[in-house]
């Protein structure tokens, strides 16, 4: 990567899947001139029926206020993918560019499986940088793309000037004890071998980048251990 652009890494903790112990997540990169780059936005204000099995807690806007932000300060959204625990406050940042890969946009126009949040994520394309493969967004602040989870997701790698890289696998690998090259055992499920090729992509990055930290997606275990807001890494 070329010289670095970012000085600040916040977790957020916005809700939760109670029955199974899971963080609902996100995370807000601040930089050396002073954007706001949110990576995604967490559960909806009001969750959809179908969706019960989440609880909010304290949502993506009182932990941006409580950092001295409102949402027109956020600059850019990075929506790793569009299910309703990452993108369900996508609406509320009227002044920012939202950036997602392209695949998993189009593929979102005509799934149903995100149609409960459709009114956050699907705004104007003037609003949306489309985005394929691998990117780096600015220096210091890289995408990755790592199908899988669904088409078109994405992780985001992060590079501090302390703490050095951090990659947030986001739902690539959701939990620490998936970060293996070992091949997946549910043959059953169709996107098996994507989920498996993208977790070997980021393992390999890892070794190759000299990665410090990686923060899985929804790993309570590991979520206890890290950092939250106010506190950042730095």
């Amino acid at each position: 990567m070329s010289q670095d652009t970012v000085k600040r890494l916040y977790l957020m903790e916005v809700g939760s899947m109670p029955e199974y112990e899971i963080p609902i997540v996100c995370y807000l990169v601040q930089t050396v001139d002073g954007r706001n780059i949110l990576i995604d936005s967490g559960l909806p204000a009001i969750i959809p029926e179908e969706e019960a099995e989440f609880e909010n807690g304290v949502d993506v806007i009182e932990q941006l206020a409580n950092l001295g932000l409102k949402p027109d300060d956020i600059d850019t959204v990075i929506s790793t993918h569009y299910d309703g625990d990452h993108a369900g406050r996508h609406a509320a940042f009227t002044q920012a560019q939202y950036v997602v890969q392209r695949v998993h946009h189009l593929d979102a126009a005509s799934n149903p499986r995100y149609a409960s949040i459709r009114a956050e994520w699907d705004q104007p394309l003037e609003r949306i940088l489309l985005v394929d493969g691998d990117t780096e967004l600015l220096p210091g602040l890289a995408l990755i793309e790592t199908s899988g989870h669904v088409p078109g997701h994405q992780s985001v790698l992060v590079q501090l000037p302390q703490t050095g890289a951090v990659l947030l696998t986001i739902d690539a690998v959701p939990f620490a004890d998936g970060f293996t090259r070992g091949a997946p055992d549910d043959d059953s499920n169709p996107d098996a071998a994507a989920i498996h090729a993208s977790t070997v992509k980021l393992i390999e990055l890892v070794e190759r980048e000299h990665i410090g930290l990686v923060i899985f997606g929804h790993d309570q275990a590991q979520w206890d251990t890290l950092k939250k807001a106010p506190a950042f890494y730095a």
